[in-house]
């Protein structure tokens, strides 16, 4: 995947998070939700023990993704909906997470820009809306690293981390990102 060209792999990996996202909400469909990260993350290139440490890491980053996610899931619609909801949740969010990490950026943006050629008919700006996507795909990961060493700050001082504890640093951060990426687009004059 890997060696994949960036377009190709944009439209498998985006077919495949819609799959995961339709399979229905039974207790079956729990394990095909794990299995094919696992699958992806094993064949994504970056071989065996790396590809399952990083498919770990992601994972982790989204915990409360899956906590927030399975707890509502489990007050409104019981275990099995639960269990299956958030399963496919967090699968498509990993096969998604995938794309950032075996492309490159540049060649991100040439493939969403040709993807969206077709949308110019209808007054949609293919050069902004795929540098909007990628700023967006690219931004997740930079604000998953700032939540980390938030709270590994919060740890370095003799705090234990908590939602509470973490909310308002990591917004300031994580405006403080917004400014300094708004002003590096507007000094590319990206407006």
């Amino acid at each position: 995947m890997h060696r994949m060209p960036a377009g190709p792999k944009l439209a498998l990996l985006s077919l495949v998070a819609l799959l995961v996202a339709a399979l229905p909400s039974v207790w079956a469909a729990v394990p095909v939700a794990v299995g094919v990260p696992v699958v992806l993350y094993l064949g994504a290139g970056m071989g065996a023990t790396a590809g399952l440490r990083e498919l770990a890491r992601q994972g982790w980053a989204l915990r409360w993704v899956i906590v927030i996610t399975a707890v509502g899931q489990l007050i409104f619609l019981g275990p099995e909906a639960a269990a299956a909801n958030t399963a496919r949740v967090v699968a498509a969010l990993l096969v998604v997470g995938l794309l950032p990490l075996t492309t490159r950026v540049s060649a991100m943006l040439d493939a969403m820009e040709r993807g969206m050629t077709p949308l110019r008919r209808v007054g949609v700006d293919p050069v902004r809306a795929a540098l909007l996507l990628t700023v967006t795909l690219t931004t997740i990961p930079v604000l998953a690293r700032l939540a980390s060493e938030i709270q590994d700050a919060q740890r370095a001082r003799g705090l234990r981390p908590s939602l509470g504890r973490s909310a308002l640093p990591f917004l300031i951060v994580a405006l403080r990102h917004a400014d300094d990426l708004g002003d590096a687009l507007a000094a590319r004059g990206i407006r």
